[in-house]
């Protein structure tokens, strides 16, 4: 049996893809691919829901993301416990200091942050964790919950908090730059490989080979095919195990 290939995190309801959302998902059958379909707040989760039930291959993650922290989380988690059965996961969730500097805002993300693990703990669902500058923090609170499903969405911590976050059972994820940058390169390295997750964060623009054009799920043999070299895992191999990663990931 073919094993999927599964970006674990992308902004498919972003409008760089709405003119090609059909393109999209032919491709995505047509090379044995899903998509976690992660979501930044009320508006893009109604929108990430809706596409979902035009492909099975779109994952349904639904979320407020840290820098969306006026959204309204009440309305919010109205419509995720109402649409609970169809979601696949929470997402993105997590913590940034750069979008929200301020005491009094770091507190209110963290708020946000906390009422949406009550809501993945009670549902049972993974999640996909936003957590640039504030790995420390977020390992100290997830434990408070039972969610055995948690990645760390674009993995950029030192070897240190990578091996908090393997301590903690987390999985980690990595994207385009994995290709060409030495840093993220050395951290999948020491990676548990059973807790490897990849993804391209779409649309999201990258450098060198990737000339800043918006990120599609087509790159995803490119990230893949870079970490079976630096693993030394075949293709095929490697594909299977992430496969199974995913899987475990999603509850699958």
């Amino acid at each position: 049996m073919i094993p999927w290939i599964i970006d674990s995190h992308i902004h498919m309801n972003d409008q760089e893809y709405d003119l090609i959302i059909e393109y999209i998902s032919n491709f995505m059958s047509q090379n044995h691919m899903k998509a976690c379909c992660v979501s930044t707040d009320y508006s893009s989760s109604i929108k990430t829901m809706s596409l979902s039930k035009k492909s099975r291959l779109f994952l349904p993650f639904v979320g407020i993301h840290p820098n969306q922290i006026e959204d309204n989380i009440e309305l919010f988690m109205e419509f995720a416990e109402h649409n609970i059965d169809q979601i696949e996961g929470i997402g993105e969730i997590g913590l940034d200091k750069t979008y929200n500097p301020s005491n009094s805002e770091f507190k209110k993300q963290i708020a946000y942050f906390m009422i949406q693990l009550e809501l993945a703990e009670k549902f049972k669902k993974p999640v996909s964790i936003h957590s640039r500058n504030a790995i420390n923090i977020i390992c100290s609170i997830i434990p408070s919950y039972s969610i055995s499903n948690v990645s760390l969405h674009w993995f950029d911590g030192s070897q240190k908090q990578l091996k908090l976050a393997m301590d903690l059972g987390f999985f980690v994820s990595y994207g385009p730059l994995l290709v060409y940058a030495k840093d993220k390169q050395s951290l999948l390295l020491h990676t548990d490989i059973n807790k490897i997750l990849l993804e391209t964060d779409g649309p999201v623009r990258f450098s060198r080979c990737f000339k800043h054009r918006p990120t599609q799920i087509s790159f995803m043999p490119s990230i893949l095919f870079a970490a079976s070299k630096l693993l030394n895992v075949s293709y095929p191999d490697l594909t299977a195990i992430l496969e199974k990663n995913s899987n475990n990931f999603l509850c699958i």
